[in-house]
């Protein structure tokens, strides 16, 4: 499980990156709450435009920052995204602490902030194949997610508190000094120990190339179409766990922060168990798709503040089983001379259809509830779900078998589609599931 800590780098990166997590939730949450209680009268609509703006230059960018990616040294690249994104944290914090700002003010530094991040999440996506082996990639991207998520479990919860206490500006403040400990581990990476990947020299059509070799790839076609129905519509957890504690249940910033806590729990199990799996399957990706549909739907129906907080642990476990799942099968089976590319288009689809989810999911809380949009994710876990099992039945030759005697016989027969070394292995594949 913990597999990828034994190498040096890998510690230092992970170490840095969990300082910087730390402080980057603690910023999310003052920012929803901020513009949720203080800069509107609860506009859930104006939450899903924080988020879109924040997250919607990773569309707006993708055909180049994964080009970027590729072409320049990663590390270089990461100590220039990560000091811009921690100078303006500090701008915005200060504006925050002197009563300065207004909305449309936290709009533009979202917007700003998500400029530099849609540079900086394709080469940190890929800068971990320089930390850790080819083999320790799905491991290495699995404990990034238990370190993003493990992040969650204490900065929501801290900041709630400090909001309650000092204020928002102070927890802007904090996070732009968590940034430094980003820097200084990148700093302090032994560069002789890093595992240098091809750098992709400067030629015509390179943008074009990226997406005509993805789009020879169906697999990934089809995890890149689950990945966008769920990170567009089911991952707005803000919008959902904002307006269920201050709409639907009437709680404070305390309250609202404990909720991504809790969910957290879930996202570090989910993230932890999927570092002991040696290869991620699309299959798995499937599973988890479904779960989370349907641990979204109880979580909608939930009566109590408590209860509703209880299925969010299953919600946090199955979105990263398939959000880590997702991401580390695409790595891991892309060509390392594309990687940047089909990684940025991989976070541009999952970050950048924020800007049409979360505004819709915000209306849909305004005029309907808070339950009816957690609805909607919900209905994207489990349409998510469908489109990976046809594209099995179609392309993979799905088929299920009953034998009424003994068991049933799940048999999985693969068409050689996907181009990794056990592919042959995999060709045909039988599980057996006893009958109660």
């Amino acid at each position: 499980m913990f597999q990828s800590l034994g190498i040096v780098n890998y510690r230092v990166w992970f170490v840095g990156a969990f300082v910087s997590n730390v402080g980057t939730w603690m910023q999310r949450t003052a920012q929803d709450w901020i513009v949720l209680t203080e800069l509107t009268d609860h506009d859930a609509v104006a939450v899903g435009i924080t988020m879109a703006l924040q997250f919607g230059p990773q569309l707006l960018f993708m055909p180049f920052s994964g080009l970027i990616a590729d072409r320049f040294d990663r590390r270089r690249l990461l100590i220039f995204t990560q000091a811009a994104m921690g100078i303006l944290t500090l701008g915005l914090g200060l504006l925050v602490l002197t009563g300065s700002a207004q909305l449309w003010i936290v709009y533009a530094f979202a917007f700003a902030t998500g400029c530099v991040a849609a540079i900086d999440a394709p080469a940190r996506q890929t800068f971990v194949s320089e930390l850790v082996s080819d083999t320790s990639i799905p491991n290495a991207v699995a404990l990034n997610s238990a370190s993003f998520n493990g992040a969650r479990l204490i900065g929501p919860a801290v900041a709630g508190v400090l909001i309650a206490v000092i204020g928002s500006g102070w927890v802007f403040l904090i996070n732009a000094f968590t940034f430094g400990a980003m820097l200084l581990a990148l700093r302090m990476l032994k560069t002789d120990l890093l595992r240098k990947q091809p750098l992709v020299s400067r030629e015509r059509g390179q943008i074009r190339a990226g997406w005509k070799y993805v789009l020879s790839r169906p697999d990934i076609v089809v995890v890149l179409v689950m990945v966008f129905l769920v990170g567009t519509f089911g991952f707005n957890f803000p919008i959902f766990t904002s307006t269920m504690a201050s709409v639907e249940f009437q709680q404070g910033a305390s309250a609202f922060g404990l909720l991504s806590s809790i969910m957290a729990v879930g996202s570090v199990t989910g993230a932890l168990l999927a570092a002991r799996r040696d290869k991620p399957r699309i299959f798995i990706v499937t599973l988890a798709a479904f779960g989370f549909g349907f641990a979204t739907l109880t979580a909608a129906l939930m009566p109590t503040y408590w209860s509703f907080a209880l299925v969010l642990v299953v919600v946090g476990a199955s979105s990263l089983t398939m959000m880590t799942s997702a991401n580390a099968y695409v790595q891991t089976t892309t060509d390392p001379r594309m990687r940047g590319r089909v990684m940025a288009l991989y976070m541009a689809i999952f970050a950048g259809g924020t800007p049409l989810g979360a505004p819709f999911v915000g209306w849909v809380a305004n005029q309907f509830g808070p339950r009816w949009a957690i609805g909607v994710a919900s209905a994207a876990g489990i349409a998510a779900g469908v489109v990976a099992v046809a594209w099995m039945i179609v392309a993979r030759n799905l088929r299920i078998h009953y034998d009424p005697t003994t068991r049933t016989h799940l048999r999985i027969s693969h068409d050689g589609a996907r181009p990794r070394p056990e592919a042959e292995e995999l060709r045909t594949q039988e599980i057996t599931i006893q009958r109660s």
